[in-house]
């Protein structure tokens, strides 16, 4: 008996926790610490389980749980040894490619910086300070809100000023429509894979999420008016351009079967456009098909920056519009006069649109290394999103790919965090922007690729 099992024996025997986890921790511990390294090589499982007076089953299902860690590789014939591993991705000071979050990229643009820098400066400089420190009307100021159809002209070309309201992020949009639209019990439809803070929104407010099945098209039009004739919904949200996580846009016909279907049973929309301008071009939105039924939302948070708390809403009437302002006060007061400020300026100077254009332009150098690191598995890799979709086959548990990947430093979510319909399908979500570098990004890419291509799994492929 070695020292490396003498002490496994003591922990073995200190510990209420299963023989053959416990064994697996501590092979992990051992390798984090450096006591076992690469191409070491193991006990075999009968002398392992003399040496630990466990029994065979035991010490095999820990070398099992290990090699799904990760951790171990057995080979017939040569034994079983510690596994070579591509190295962590030491990024911020060693705090890992972050790519859970989906958040913009931030392109090192130093002159687009230096004219953010001096427009928000000039801002503080020349505003009366005092007026951004009190309270104002909710929705936002005249120049504001024509700031805010300024920017969804583009989208939603028809739009008149007592239908826009200028909120503190699309989140909070969300909350209140959704409290506003349905009590506690009653029944909202939504893609079967959507923004995970909608499920938190009705597990919060007491709302039922109704999962409309997805194809190739968007949401299926014959589930949502069968969920219409049936389940009487008090709204549909959707989440219809670059969608989180698929990243898929609902198609032209799509669209407008939704907004047919949604006409015809008086159904309001929450069309969740958050990532709409981001594709240079892009079917007619559900508030152009459906404009008396439409909430249209979007803001600065998946275009310049999520800290940047602003979204801008277009209601389908004036009426409506005072009605949401309602509820919106209730829960948050009004939107900083700062941000709106700020906000403003950079629509009506024009460095919202280049920022908007950098991040285009990031967006699509990051999807050209995805597609090189991750093309051949798969990847759903739109070329002006910022985030990937890959799906994985099902000797690959998603849960397990994703915590093996935390291993090394690199943060993906899982497919789960997204479903609706308890039927999330092998995948994860890959985001490609915050403060990570496209150096970093790349370096995290080729981590998640070598990955994939050495599974942890024995027989794990991928799609």
């Amino acid at each position: 008996m070695d020292k490396n099992t003498q002490r496994w024996q003591k922990r073995l025997e200190a510990s209420d926790r299963p023989a053959y986890l416990l064994l697996a921790d501590l092979l992990g511990e051992d390798i984090r610490t450096g006591r076992l390294t690469a191409r070491d090589k193991l006990p075999t499982l009968r002398d392992l389980a003399a040496d630990l007076r466990l029994n065979y089953t035991t010490v095999a299902r820990g070398y099992a749980e290990a090699r799904k860690r990760g951790l171990i590789d057995s080979r017939a014939g040569t034994g079983t040894f510690i596994r070579g591993t591509s190295p962590a991705v030491p990024l911020r000071g060693g705090s890992g490619a972050e790519m859970t979050m989906n958040l913009p990229p931030e392109p090192q643009d130093a002159a687009l910086l230096e004219r953010m820098h001096e427009s928000a400066a000039r801002l503080m400089g020349e505003t009366d300070l005092y007026s951004l420190l009190r309270y104002q009307d909710f929705g936002g100021s005249a120049r504001d809100r024509e700031a805010a159809m300024a920017w969804l002209r583009p989208r939603v070309p028809d739009c008149t000023i007592d239908q826009m309201l200028v909120c503190p992020g699309i989140h909070s949009v969300l909350a209140a429509l959704f409290s506003q639209l349905a009590r506690p019990g009653e029944l909202i439809c939504v893609e079967a894979l959507t923004y995970p803070g909608v499920k938190a929104i009705a597990t919060q407010l007491g709302i039922q999420l109704h999962a409309l099945p997805l194809d190739e098209e968007g949401p299926m039009g014959e589930s949502f008016e069968h969920a219409c004739k049936t389940l009487k919904p008090k709204a549909l949200y959707i989440n219809p351009t670059l969608n989180n996580p698929t990243t898929a846009t609902v198609s032209r016909a799509r669209r407008e079967a939704l907004a047919d279907i949604a006409l015809r049973f008086a159904i309001p929309i929450i069309e969740d456009d958050a990532y709409a301008l981001l594709p240079r071009q892009m079917p007619p939105t559900l508030a152009t098909l459906a404009p008396d039924l439409t909430y249209y939302i979007t803001g600065f948070s998946k275009t310049l920056g999520a800290g940047l708390r602003n979204a801008y809403v277009r209601s389908p009437s004036a009426r409506q519009s005072q009605r949401l302002a309602g509820a919106l006060r209730a829960t948050t007061v009004m939107a900083s006069p700062i941000t709106n400020a700020l906000s403003t300026l950079w629509v009506e100077d024009g460095t919202a649109e280049s920022m908007l254009q950098a991040v285009r332009n990031e967006s699509n150098a990051r999807q050209v290394l995805a597609l090189k690191h991750l093309g051949p598995y798969g990847v759903v890799a739109p070329s002006d999103c910022f985030h990937l979709w890959l799906p994985l086959s099902s000797a690959w548990s998603m849960v397990e790919f994703a915590s093996f990947l935390r291993t090394r430093n690199v943060g993906v979510v899982a497919s789960v965090a997204f479903s609706t319909d308890s039927m999330p399908p092998e995948a994860v979500r890959i985001c490609l922007g915050g403060p990570m570098s496209r150096d970093e990004c790349d370096d995290a890419l080729r981590l998640i690729a070598d990955t994939l291509a050495h599974p942890m799994h024995p027989h794990a492929t991928v799609m």
